[in-house]
C-alpha cells in the first residue's frame, strides 16, 4: 500500500524569506510609483483596522499605498536633501512616524482630501484605547446573553449569577470610565454589549507633488520647487 503525502514533515530550512530582496523590491516600487504618479500624499492611520484599509485599497485601485516598513519607505524617497530621488521627498520622510503610510495617485488634491475626511468609521476599542464615555450597568437581567455565558461574564468582572435560567447582574456595575485606558476584560465587555468607542480615520499629514512642491497639511507649510532646481531623479544617490 502506498504511503501517504499527507502530513509530511518540511525541514523549515527550505523556506523562502524576502529578507533583504524583498526590502530592495519595496525600494523600487516606492521610486518607480515617484516617477509615474503626480502626487504623494503622507498619511497617519487611528486605530488600525487591515479589513477597512482593505476597502480604502480596493476603492483606489488606479493608486499605489505603501504603509508600514517606514525606513525603507523613507531610504527610497530619500532622507535627507544630497540623497532625495526628487526635489522635497525627504520632507516626506522625516515625517514618516509612527502608523503611518504614502498614498500614490494622479487624483487631485480636492478629490483626496474630500474622500479621507468623509471616510471615518466607528469600531470597538480595543484594549489600550482610551474610554470616552463612562459606561455603567444597571442590575437586573441580561436578556443579551445566552445562560452559558454567564461564567464568561464572571471572568470578565461582571457580578452576574443564573436566576432561571436568564443572566442576572447581581448591581450596578462600572464597565469603564471616560478618559481612563482600557483593560483587555473592559474592552471584551464594551464589544459584547456592542458599543463603539474607536474611530477607524486616515489623516492626510503632507503632501508633495511631482514638480517638487510640498505641503506640511498640519502646519500649512509649503514649500515651492526653486526655478532653477534640477528634476532629474537622483536615485543613482539612494542609498
Amino acid at each position: 500500500m502506498p504511503k501517504t503525502k499527507r502530513f509530511q514533515k518540511i525541514s523549515l530550512t527550505q523556506t523562502k524569506k524576502k529578507g533583504l530582496s524583498g526590502k530592495q523590491q519595496l525600494v523600487e516600487d516606492i521610486r518607480s510609483c515617484v516617477e509615474k504618479y503626480s502626487h504623494l500624499y503622507l498619511f497617519s492611520v487611528q486605530n488600525m483596522r487591515n479589513n477597512k484599509l482593505k476597502f480604502i485599497r480596493n476603492e483606489w485601485k488606479d493608486s499605489r499605498f505603501f504603509l508600514g516598513k517606514n525606513r525603507v519607505i523613507a531610504i527610497a524617497l530619500g532622507r535627507t536633501k544630497e540623497s532625495e530621488s526628487r526635489e522635497n521627498l525627504h520632507e516626506v520622510s522625516k515625517r514618516l512616524k509612527g502608523q503611518c503610510g504614502i498614498l500614490f495617485t494622479d487624483k487631485p488634491k480636492e478629490e483626496v482630501m474630500k474622500y479621507f475626511e468623509k471616510h471615518v468609521e466607528s469600531d470597538y476599542a480595543r484594549s489600550g484605547n482610551i474610554a470616552t464615555d463612562t459606561i455603567t450597568l444597571q442590575p437586573g437581567p441580561l436578556e443579551q446573553f445566552p445562560f452559558n455565558m454567564e461564567p464568561y461574564l464572571r471572568q470578565l468582572g461582571l457580578p452576574t449569577s443564573l436566576q432561571k435560567g436568564i443572566v442576572t447582574l447581581l448591581k450596578e456595575h462600572t464597565v469603564c470610565k471616560e478618559g481612563n485606558v482600557l483593560t483587555p476584560e473592559e474592552a471584551r465587555l464594551l464589544k459584547l454589549l456592542c458599543i463603539h468607542m474607536a474611530e477607524f480615520k486616515v489623516t492626510i499629514e503632507a503632501i508633495w507633488q511631482k514638480d517638487g512642491a510640498f505641503e506640511d497639511v498640519g502646519d500649512g507649510r509649503m514649500l515651492e520647487k526653486p526655478d532653477d532646481a534640477n528634476d532629474q531623479s537622483e536615485d543613482e544617490n539612494m542609498e
